[in-house]
């Protein structure tokens, strides 16, 4: 009796054990409990097409992703969008600390160094979107073992191939306007190499500079003013955030406006140029479930980046401008992957 008792009591703590830890992967990793929830804090850093369609295939992704592994991703009470003020990022940072969010998910690089300093005591981990400089922007100390608790995609801008793109339009370019804010990091490192290649190309090169919507169509206005050929700017969210200010200005002057995301040209720039955006908030969700539910390490989780080559032209302001969309359409033909039209709007179909 005693041993069948015995028996009864190991197998009763066996089972025991299962139920409250569940099963085991091949890997040794504990599987997610049937209905787990993960609180998912997502900060957005400003209303802009790009970041907003960021947003939108991050969240659809976690809801799939959710339901294919019998979990929960909870985000809509931990969503907000700083619309660019830096102490409405703070109060957000130290709301999700309270909140005991098990992640963050920062877009944009000054969302994610806000919310690096704000969870700097704690231990939860944060995966940002569209930092166009991991590195050089403090984000990471590397794009290969981020080291900390970090990680996340990066929307870095090929510099070389938009002034292609420049100089296949019209190869007589002697003059071109560079338009960025100095307080956004994600624009150092793609200007000083746009101010390089120009430079050896000859070309002269103006810049003007501003942090606020109405600084940046002083700055648009004496970039015309100067008689520039082209205007070129990176991705560049202050700017993002002025363009349906700006793109009419450079439109009525019929100077091509030449920048590093696909929203510049939805609100009227003429190209916008880089990495599908959809695609990268994808890849983001992607990050945060093998965070979360594969029990992935981001100090040792790659960055993930996307090859530039998607062209957006907006074809009402390319024939604002002048140019014919077919002999833009040929002549952008060997530098892009893929050519999209855009029509002016608010935001993405």
């Amino acid at each position: 009796m005693k041993k069948i008792i015995a028996l009864s009591l190991a197998l009763l703590l066996c089972f025991g054990l299962l139920a409250g830890c569940g099963s085991k992967t091949d890997g040794g990793k504990t599987e997610p409990a049937e209905g787990k929830t993960y609180k998912v804090g997502i900060v957005n850093y400003v209303d802009d097409a790009s970041l907003n369609q960021i947003v939108s295939n991050l969240e659809a992704q976690l809801d799939k992703k959710g339901k294919e592994l019998g979990v929960v991703f909870d985000y809509e009470p931990y969503y907000d969008n700083a619309q660019a003020d830096s102490a409405v990022l703070n109060q957000f940072g130290a709301d999700l600390v309270a909140d005991k969010v098990d992640v963050i998910v920062a877009v944009a690089t000054p969302t994610a160094l806000t919310m690096m300093s704000a969870t700097e005591d704690t231990d939860i981990p944060i995966v940002f979107a569209a930092v166009s400089d991991p590195v050089g922007s403090g984000v990471v100390a590397d794009m290969e073992k981020p080291g900390g608790k970090v990680t996340g995609t990066s929307d870095g801008l090929d510099a070389n191939a938009l002034i292609n793109l420049m100089l296949a339009a019209d190869p007589d370019l002697k003059k071109v306007g560079l338009l960025y804010d100095t307080a956004q990091d994600a624009s150092t490192a793609a200007i000083a190499s746009a101010r390089e290649i120009l430079g050896g190309k000859g070309i002269e090169v103006v810049e003007k500079t501003g942090s606020t919507t109405d600084e940046v169509l002083l700055a648009a206005q004496a970039l015309v003013a100067e008689g520039v050929d082209a205007v070129f700017t990176p991705t560049d969210n202050t700017i993002m955030a002025a363009e349906q200010a700006i793109s009419g200005v450079f439109a009525d002057a019929g100077i091509p406006h030449y920048a590093g995301a696909d929203s510049f040209a939805l609100w009227g720039g003429f190209v916008g140029y880089g990495v599908d955006y959809a695609v990268l908030g994808t890849a983001t969700a992607d990050i945060v479930v093998d965070v979360l539910v594969n029990g992935k390490d981001p100090a040792t989780y790659p960055v993930r980046t996307f090859e530039n080559g998607i062209v957006s032209v907006n074809i009402e302001t390319c024939k604002a401008i002048g140019f014919d969309l077919d002999t833009i359409k040929k002549a952008f033909g060997e530098i892009a992957v893929e050519f999209r039209e855009l029509t002016t709007q608010a935001e993405f179909d």
